[in-house]
């Protein structure tokens, strides 16, 4: 047994025995993880134990865990081979479902080892525990998570009535009194006991009801929230017209896939199309108004269409969509791209015989990604697991990429791009509407457009791409718009839109369509005299 085995397998034990908790040192037919550590394992990963590079990994210091790797010297501090997440956005829903995953398998608490399953790899102490749950970068050179004392720098403090399920509570005192507990909900109307999740000493990874701020004699607790959560997406109330804006299609507040359409004394409806859409599905209407695309309620890509003079479906198109995914199609309606079950982006595609696939296009979308087609579906836009917004384009031996085209977006953001795919808007991680655009040298930006929009806006550009639509700060539809002397705006069209609001233009964005604050499918319109609006078009969205 080498030297650093020995050293690993001591310090385990040594643990292990002080916490009164479960040996994570090497059994006797124990595997070994890919640098040659004997590791104990489990059905959905395993454990290793290591020699940390300070003497209390879970709440070192910035400036210990600096002087540590300047003593180290020529020994390797290298970025794992098995996690090369960085400190991208997560969903709330995320934080709490990858920290139930170590809850559910039972994982032992001990800051001299770390863990190698689906999530990547963590030390498996409380900091290591939110550093997990909270997708950090974990490397050798952090001990494979960050700490009590440096996840402040990755947080901000918040109020107590602020907390939602994700934040934390953290103690950021060196010694035995750090510590830090995930937040998941209060148990009282009071706001005196809350569902915790943390990896205690004691007991390992728990889920139980904890006191606010903590059990006492634990020292000072306070609430925060990292920098890079999103706030699940409520049930969302989609929109969208087809290319003329005879058609608008929306979800109806039993689920179900319904439109409105414009007759020659105005518009009527609601009406049914076919299927239900699930509770975070768009609807998307191909530009020619004979089709449109949602995900059902057991996340399959669908479709209706219009045939022999009726509404048709729904039908399975091919692949399954995971949860807050997107959903976009080109001016044929012919390609669907959505975000599969792991993450990648992908398309369906029609033939003269039938939909065909799924097949991936390129690249992973972060959890909260919109996707964006050109007119021709030759080019596909997304927000990357790092937050950059990024692009596949097609070729004659197919689908390439992904690659980044500047600038980057924050959680939530819309993402938008016109018919021709040279202009792609976003909203930046200050909250300010931007854009990055294509010349013959290649993709500018970012830029500003104008204007802040709120966190769920979604953003739309009409076919030209000189006007741009999205939700403002305070709930207002409003636009920005190219002029021979640059963007400008923005100005407010009219009406107000809900949480969760879709948003759609037709190409000559002379209409625009939302969910009004009482939930009722309504637009705004362009007239020689400016726009008009809002008006109620029919029919009452989900």
């Amino acid at each position: 047994m080498s030297l650093r085995l020995v050293l690993r397998t001591t310090l385990a034990v040594a643990v292990a025995g002080a916490l009164g908790g479960t040996l994570v040192g090497p059994a006797a037919a124990a595997p070994t993880d890919p640098d040659g550590v004997a590791v104990v394992a489990s059905t959905s990963g395993y454990q290793s134990v290591f020699v940390p590079t300070v003497p209390n990994p879970t709440t070192a210091t910035a400036s210990e865990l600096a002087d540590a790797a300047k003593k180290a010297g020529s020994r390797s501090l290298t970025a794992p081979t098995l996690n090369q997440r960085t400190a991208s956005a997560v969903t709330r829903s995320d934080v709490i479902s990858r920290a139930m995953s170590w809850v559910n398998a039972g994982v032992p608490y001990s800051m001299g080892a770390y863990r190698t399953d689906a999530n990547g790899r963590y030390r498996t102490d409380c900091s290591g525990f939110v550093s997990m749950a909270w997708n950090l970068a974990s490397s050798s050179a952090n001990n494979w998570g960050e700490t009590t004392g440096t996840l402040p720098n990755f947080s901000t403090a918040i109020s107590k009535e602020d907390l939602k399920p994700g934040d934390i509570l953290l103690n950021p005192a060196s010694g035995a009194l750090g510590h830090v507990v995930i937040f998941n909900g209060w148990t009282n109307s009071a706001h005196t006991e809350y569902d915790g999740l943390e990896e205690a000493s004691s007991v390992g990874a728990v889920r139980r009801h904890i006191p606010y701020p903590y059990f006492a004699g634990h020292g000072t607790f306070s609430p925060y929230r990292y920098d890079n959560i999103a706030d699940d997406r409520a049930q969302t109330s989609p929109v969208s017209f087809d290319a003329a804006g005879g058609h608008v299609g929306f979800v109806d507040t039993n689920g179900n896939v319904a439109n409105d359409w414009a007759t020659s004394t105005g518009w009527a409806g609601p009406a049914l199309l076919g299927g239900q859409a699930r509770a975070d599905s768009p609807v998307v209407f191909s530009p020619s108004g004979d089709k449109v695309f949602f995900i059902d309620t057991n996340g399959n890509v669908a479709n209706d269409w219009y045939a022999n003079g009726s509404w048709q479906g729904p039908a399975l198109i091919g692949g399954k969509a995971r949860a807050g995914s997107s959903l976009v199609t080109d001016a044929a309606g012919y390609r669907v791209a959505f975000v599969d079950t792991d993450g990648n982006v992908a398309n369906d595609w029609a033939t003269s015989s039938g939909w065909q696939g799924p097949a991936l296009l390129g690249g992973q979308a972060r959890s909260d990604s919109p996707l964006a087609f050109d007119a021709n579906s030759d080019h596909v836009f997304f927000i990357d697991t790092n937050g950059d917004v990024a692009n596949d384009w097609m070729t004659s031996s197919g689908w390439q990429g992904p690659a980044l085209i500047g600038g980057k977006a924050r959680a939530g953001s819309g993402l938008a791009t016109d018919a021709a795919g040279y202009r792609v808007a976003f909203v930046d991680t200050d909250g300010n509407v931007a854009n990055d655009w294509a010349t013959s040298s290649g993709w500018q930006g970012p830029a500003l457009l104008g204007g802040q929009a709120r966190s769920d806006s979604p953003l739309v550009f009409d076919a030209n791409s000189d006007h741009l639509y999205f939700i403002d700060t305070n709930g207002n539809v409003a636009n920005d718009w190219a002029t021979s002397g640059g963007w400008q705006g923005p100005a407010l069209i009219g009406g107000q839109a809900r949480a969760g609001s879709g948003l759609s233009t037709t190409n000559a964005g002379n209409l625009v369509a939302f969910v009004d604050t009482n939930g009722f499918v309504a637009n705004d319109w362009q007239t020689g005299s400016g726009w008009q609006g809002p008006a109620l078009l029919g029919g009452t969205s989900r």
